[in-house]
């Protein structure tokens, strides 16, 4: 490979690609330990998973205990199949997972009462933030003003505080279960039900004031509480949001969960995030695909509405098949069990005396203790239970599906109840009791749900099992080959780091548990913090961002509170270059930010004179430039020291957006080329499997003087983290929550952590160095018959290529999504189509793939460019030819007569490698647009696949 590219080593190709003045000076001291064996890794691992207590919680607050199927966590949590796979932007060889999440969008539709769901969102207090300013969209009120429930969880209100200032809404916080009067102006009422103290109220007065005012009611719902309960549908919401959690997902010390949002008819459109619709291939089949892609971020940039462009695929897939495996009687039967005990306890804690808040609940209480608390709360740890401290006179306790009769009776005991009866029972019966029995009967649900096939006929683990793996087998994931997807780095995640996040010690852990039952998650925090913090040339990281666009958004609001901490809050502009991820202007946006683009040059660079411009005109102004470094054209720019230094000289912050740092990691550091903060990719870069579309980690990096305006949090363990400049090496985050847990999705940190723990400093230079190389290798091979659209000063790129295929639709028609499926015939996922650039493909293979993987796709791309040339030639005819009808199923090529020009050893086989490996698409090519038109985002009726 380093003979094809014409350099002698790999260290020699990267120093010549990365410009020398960025170039990073060796450390005397580095604080990331000599790479570790596979098993040293794991033993470390070990040793702070055991520092983890081990305790029931009885937290709530959203989060419970569950238990996932073991045929779920074997064939879809632990699988490749479904972890390693990529956002389904080729609908084609995805219809597994997408099916999956059809599934998802119907339970979630079903069980709230409303006509569309979204494919996921990140958690639910964000997914409260997005209901919020989608209600101040689809209001026709003017007025700037939200009412908040004031039983919400705590979390939610925190983030809702956060992000509501950034954005200009006025928050007001109401008793709404006590009768509060709203306001005579606003734009929406958000109302959580139950309440975060366990009562459950009938909110439709609320609801239809809030509709008399001109606003819309948000209301956030527990899935669960929801197979008993009125839908928010039924009670008049327009939309309704929350968490799939306790649907078999373990809490991961916060995540990563499915969070939910269900919207009314006439909002569909409003919805952030993706959407999962069904459409028909070229046969007219059914078949899914993303809907309303329009409202991708990318396409709207600071027009969009919402910076929201993943979901919690792999984590919204658990759920779905946990609704499916148990179906509507399954989960009632959960829930009502779930009540019963809650019931019970109440009733125990009642005949000793205890003052339980509510009658009307279903699995949580809230109990008065004058001043004893803590006291109440400590008994109960000490005998392994973990209950919510709401305030000094004021304990919490939660049930979940995994609270046993045994535990209810230890529980009371912590109150002051004797541990046994007098007949010496240990436990407290539970199955005496009537679930929901101090609900009003007017709340109780009565409709049917989830009466689709789907929910009933996988009900034994061999049905399921198949189910799981039929879909799998209509997928493409890494398990089959490469994903060559630009800007997406789908590298390896291999088996040893992905180990930990099924541990127990690790996955059964409360987010708001107390400090002294997670050392062991906290001590892995802190080292991973640093070692990111090295590796990037910084001082602090935060990892409560659960995605990139958080992490964006989070450094942004920093960027923000430290001018305004200045005395300079008409500091608002943020410079964006045009070739810029789209969720740069989308988060600029939501930060309360003004974004002004700044043009490229043809080389694909920044225009430095543009720059220039742009910044003398808005010097008073300028709160921040961002930049992605190697840049989204996938090179390194030459001047990218005088661009950081040009905003600095004007006051402004640089935001180095951390998407491409797999071709730099080693080799240079974004603080030292200017970087104020940046967010990191750990499901690129660090080796998260992107799990079909999330999840995803995105931390935020910052200097010292940015440090202080970090993501904080209500319910965080600790307030402070190392670095910062601070006289003990540490500092205080107060930036405010940008996600619901203290440190986001932490069940998969593990991940990350082995990776640079058995990488080592060396290993991660090594990675970028075989990342670079892979790139400029298929570059080289292929720019002979696709044009490499951009190189840097030496002649290289990065660790991506973009090939253009604008001159080959001029000479020969054939377009870009023609060879994007017509790769499917090959046996490849197609790489990035029509970004940075429209009609080109951008190339990432990353380090992971070997040469005879990176020598089939040359192969192939070769071959499809000789069959274009014969569609030129008028071998085939233009309408009627192997790459516009790909890709072949096996259906199209065996049933009926074959009448087209080219064989079917052609439309299938046209490598003879494919004879024993072939990849069968599921489905022929899919109309996008019919499907748009005939927007279904919910199960097809069986009668549509006969």
């Amino acid at each position: 490979m380093l003979d094809v590219v014409g350099y002698d080593s790999v260290d020699a190709l990267v120093k010549a690609a990365v410009p020398a003045s960025i170039h990073a000076a060796p450390h005397a001291t580095t604080v990331i330990p000599v790479a570790a064996t596979e098993a040293e890794a794991l033993a470390e691992l070990r040793e702070l998973a055991s520092q983890n207590r081990s305790a029931r919680s009885m937290i709530g607050l959203g989060y419970y205990d569950t238990f996932t199927p073991s045929v779920i966590a074997r064939n879809v949590f632990e699988n490749p199949s479904w972890y390693t796979a990529y956002t389904p932007y080729q609908p084609e060889i995805s219809q597994g997972r997408l099916e999956a999440l059809i599934n998802f969008q119907t339970m979630v539709t079903d069980l709230t009462g409303l006509t569309t769901a979204n494919a996921s969102m990140l958690d639910e207090s964000t997914a409260v933030v997005e209901g919020m300013l989608l209600a101040r969209r689809a209001s026709r009120s003017k007025a700037a003003v939200f009412v908040v429930d004031a039983d919400a969880m705590p979390q939610t209100k925190a983030l809702l505080r956060h992000r509501a200032h950034a954005v200009g809404i006025s928050l007001v916080e109401l008793a709404l279960a006590d009768g509060a009067t709203l306001p005579d102006e606003l734009f929406g009422v958000f109302v959580q039900y139950p309440g975060a103290s366990g009562r459950v109220w009938d909110p439709s007065g609320v609801i239809d004031a809030a509709h008399v005012a001109g606003g819309l009611a948000v209301v956030a719902a527990d899935l669960l509480a929801l197979t008993l309960l009125r839908s928010p549908g039924s009670l008049g919401a327009d939309v309704a949001v929350g968490t799939t959690q306790r649907f078999g997902v373990p809490m991961g010390f916060g995540g990563p969960h499915a969070g939910y949002m269900a919207v009314r008819q006439g909002l569909e459109r409003q919805l952030p995030g993706r959407l999962v619709g069904v459409s028909q291939d070229a046969e007219g089949h059914p078949a899914y695909r993303l809907a309303l892609q329009t409202r991708e971020q990318h396409i709207r940039r600071e027009k969009a509405t919402s910076n929201i462009c993943t979901a919690q695929v792999l984590l919204a897939v658990m759920a779905a098949m946990y609704a499916v495996y148990h179906g509507p009687e399954g989960l009632r039967a959960i829930a009502e069990d779930v009540s019963r005990k809650t019931e019970a306890l109440a009733q125990r804690l009642r005949d000793y005396g205890q003052n339980v808040h509510h009658d009307a609940f279903f699995d949580t209480l809230r109990v008065t203790v004058p001043g004893t608390a803590q006291n109440v709360i400590e008994r109960a740890r000490a005998a392994g239970y973990q209950l919510f401290w709401a305030d000094e006179a004021t304990v919490g306790i939660s049930v979940d599906e995994t609270t046993t009769d045994a535990d209810l009776a230890v529980v009371a005991s912590a109150f002051g109840a004797p541990e046994a009866d007098e007949h010496g029972d240990r436990t407290l019966p539970s199955a005496a009791f009537t679930p929901l029995a101090g609900v009003d009967a007017v709340l109780m649900r009565e409709d049917e749900y989830l009466t689709h096939p789907v929910f009933h006929d996988h009900r034994s683990e061999t049905a399921m099992m198949r189910y799981l793996k039929l879909l799998a087998d209509r997928d493409y994931a890494l398990d089959r080959g490469m994903i060559p997807l630009g800007s997406c780095t789908m590298k390896l995640n291999a088996a040893t780091e992905m180990a930990a996040v099924s541990w127990p010690e690790f996955s059964r852990v409360h987010p708001f548990a107390p400090e002294a039952d997670v050392r062991g998650y906290l001590a892995m925090i802190e080292q991973l913090e640093a070692w990111l913090a090295e590796v990037t040339g910084y001082d602090s990281v935060s990892l409560q961002p659960n995605a990139g666009s958080q992490g964006e958004l989070a450094g942004l609001l920093a960027i923000r509170g430290y001018h305004d901490a200045n005395g300079d809050d008409r500091r608002r502009v943020c410079l964006i270059p045009s070739s810029a991820h789209g969720t740069n202007a989308a988060s600029a946006v939501l930060a309360g930010l003004r974004v002004v683009v700044v043009a490229c040059d043809e080389a694909g660079n920044v225009d430095l004179d543009d720059l220039r411009a742009k910044i003398a005109a808005h010097a008073d102004e300028l709160a921040a430039l961002m930049i992605t470094y190697p840049s989204t054209h996938g090179v390194y720019e030459q001047d990218v020291v005088q661009i950081t230094q040009a905003v600095h000289d004007a006051g402004g912050q640089v935001y180095v957006d951390g998407a491409n740092l797999n071709a730099l990691l080693g080799f240079a550091r974004f603080g030292d080329l200017g970087g104020d903060v940046s967010h990191l990719n750990l499901h690129k870069t660090f080796a998260i499997p992107h799990g079909g579309g999330g999840p995803g980690v995105g931390p935020v990096a910052a200097k010292a003087h940015l440090a202080p305006f970090l993501p904080s949090h209500p319910l965080a363990q600790r307030a402070d983290h190392a670095g910062g400049g601070g006289a003990d090496g540490r500092v205080r985050f107060d930036g405010g929550p940008v996600s619901a847990a203290p440190y986001g999705s932490a069940g998969i940190l593990p991940i990350s952590w082995a990776y640079v723990r058995m990488m080592g400093a060396e290993g991660l230079a090594e990675a970028t160095g075989a990342a670079v190389l892979a790139a400029n290798y298929l570059a080289v091979r292929l720019r002979g018959h696709f044009p490499v659209l951009y190189t840097g000063a030496s002649g290289l790129v990065a660790h991506e290529c973009i090939l253009d295929l604008r001159p080959l639709r001029e000479q020969t028609g054939i377009t870009v999504d023609d060879v994007a499926k017509r790769l499917i015939d090959y046996g490849f996922h197609a790489p990035t189509m029509s970004f940075p650039v429209a009609g080109t493909l951008m190339v990432e293979p990353t380090e992971s793939e070997d040469l005879a993987e990176l020598e089939r796709f040359v192969e192939a791309m070769i071959a499809i460019r000789a069959e274009a040339v014969a569609v030129a030639a008028g071998e085939w005819p233009a309408d009627d030819n192997p790459l516009v009808n790909a890709p072949h199923t096996a259906a199209s090529v065996i049933a009926g007569e074959w009448n087209h020009p080219y064989s079917r050893e052609t439309a299938v086989y046209p490598v003879h490698a494919l004879v024993r490996t072939k990849y069968w698409p599921p489905v022929r090519r899919i109309d996008n647009a019919y499907g748009d038109r005939n927007l279904v985002c919910a199960c097809p009726p069986v009668e549509a696949f006969a």
